[in-house]
């Protein structure tokens, strides 16, 4: 539970008991938890949508409260990361400029224009998959995996990179050490079981096919970090994040659109 708080503390904004503190072990360790994150701020967000339909229509408004509530839960942890990697890798063209970029706290133009675009697909993404089908459990258990199978694809690159800066930045400091395959296989059943369950309510086995396109564009990603990086930083899984997640709601949506 003191690691669970531990991981609680730093990806969200939720509050944990004052006896939970910041010690480098524990934040390294409590990596294991991120993925069981992604429950919480997915179950946030369906929350949020479900008590939006009962004041408000079900279609624009609903869905932007959800995406707000996500994104103060976590303290736009994550937008922030996929941000500077847009204006890192737009204005760098060597490492040490990319890291110098990215550890710059002002938002630039790539970084403007990437967060927007990611948002807008974002949203009409969750618009269109809610207008082909009625929320129900089903829609909160896609909602929930794609915000813990996106934790758990982020969690994977700290296993297949090496930290690629020399200090250690405040977004990194609890995984820069790395993951062990044992800490990796409890991150990957806390991430799984949301689809899981997705596939056992909905009795559909063809969602254990968005596995696919998840796992070539988290390779196309560790490729990327690692060519340019040679590794990966707080902002790179943040990035991760953001991204594999909007492509699990456009694989559901891409699923509904050709079943019907």
């Amino acid at each position: 539970m003191r690691l669970f708080f531990t991981a609680l503390m730093f990806y969200t904004r939720l509050p944990v008991p004052k006896s939970i503190d910041h010690s480098a072990e524990a934040l390294n360790r409590s990596t294991v938890f991120f993925p069981l994150i992604g429950w919480i701020v997915g179950g946030i967000g369906v929350g949020m949508y479900w008590l939006c339909t009962l004041l408000f229509p079900p279609t624009y408004l609903p869905i932007l409260f959800s995406m707000i509530a996500t994104v103060w839960v976590t303290g736009a942890f994550h937008e922030d990361g996929f941000a500077d990697v847009c204006d890192g890798f737009g204005g760098g063209w060597t490492k040490e400029k990319i890291l110098t970029i990215m550890k710059d706290s002002r938002l630039g133009t790539y970084g403007t224009i990437g967060l927007g675009l990611l948002l807008a697909v974002k949203f009409f993404a969750l618009q269109s998959m809610l207008t082909v089908e009625s929320f129900g459990w089903g829609v909160a258990l896609k909602y929930i995996s794609a915000h813990s199978l996106s934790r758990l694809t982020a969690t994977t690159v700290i296993r297949a990179l090496p930290y690629a800066r020399e200090d250690l930045d405040a977004k990194a400091k609890p995984i820069a050490q790395g993951i062990t395959a044992g800490q990796l296989t409890i991150a990957a059943i806390f991430g799984l079981l949301p689809l899981i369950a997705l596939v056992v309510y909905t009795t559909l086995w063809i969602y254990l096919l968005f596995l696919i396109p998840l796992a070539l564009v988290r390779w196309r990603l560790v490729w990327f970090f690692g060519k340019w990086l040679g590794g990966y930083t707080g902002d790179c899984l943040g990035a991760t994040q953001q991204i594999t997640e909007v492509i699990i709601y456009l694989s559901f949506v891409s699923l509904l659109w050709v079943s019907v």
